[in-house]
């Protein structure tokens, strides 16, 4: 059996820092709102990282193939859910791209099974990252205005409607990348 590499390290030390993320935001105060955007800041990081590493140094394996969309989509779900749950993102938010990802998974599972690798696609990237900036605007800007602006209403508002476009951003192109991928993968679903 073969050591385990730093890019897979990377991946699942993502995965070990959701339960972390989600017990501090599950603690009151300002400082868990800062230590759980902390926590999630570098988890999130860390999927930059190892693919960084991964393509540099030859380091791509199949393992790693796997665990890393899969810890991506762990870590931002959970911080969606938790955000949900503290009445920061609306729930259709969440569903909608929860169905998407359980959708382009499943097509890619099909294509496994045809022999076919179904790679990330540009607009999934753009979708990920986009995903990263609402859970961290939300965990920032959501969960600190009551504290810093609670006697502010239009502050509140402000950030509020920034949630919004930002919320409605991420679902648009999570939709359409989801699209995307099935519309240039479907001689899959012939197969």
């Amino acid at each position: 059996m073969s050591k385990m590499n730093l890019p897979n390290k990377l991946s699942i030390l993502r995965v070990l820092l959701i339960p972390v993320m989600v017990l501090f935001m599950y603690l009151p105060g300002w400082p868990m709102v800062l230590l759980s955007t902390a926590v999630f800041g570098a988890a999130a990081y860390t999927d930059y990282l190892d693919g960084h590493i991964a393509r540099r140094d030859g380091l791509v394996t199949d393992f790693g193939k796997f665990i890393d969309p899969v810890a991506d989509k762990l870590l931002n779900l959970s911080a969606m859910i938790m955000l949900t749950h503290a009445g920061l993102l609306p729930h259709w938010a969440v569903i909608v791209i929860l169905a998407r990802e359980l959708a382009v998974d499943g097509l890619r599972m099909v294509a496994v099974g045809q022999g076919r690798v179904i790679a990330a696609g540009k607009l999934g990237k753009i979708k990920t990252v986009s995903q990263i900036v609402l859970v961290l605007f939300l965990m920032i800007a959501g969960r600190m205005a009551p504290i810093l602006f609670g006697s502010i209403p239009v502050l509140l508002t402000i950030v509020d409607v920034i949630g919004w476009i930002i919320t409605l951003w991420v679902v648009a192109i999570t939709i359409w990348s989801g699209v995307d991928y099935f519309l240039n993968n479907k001689e899959v679903l012939h197969g």
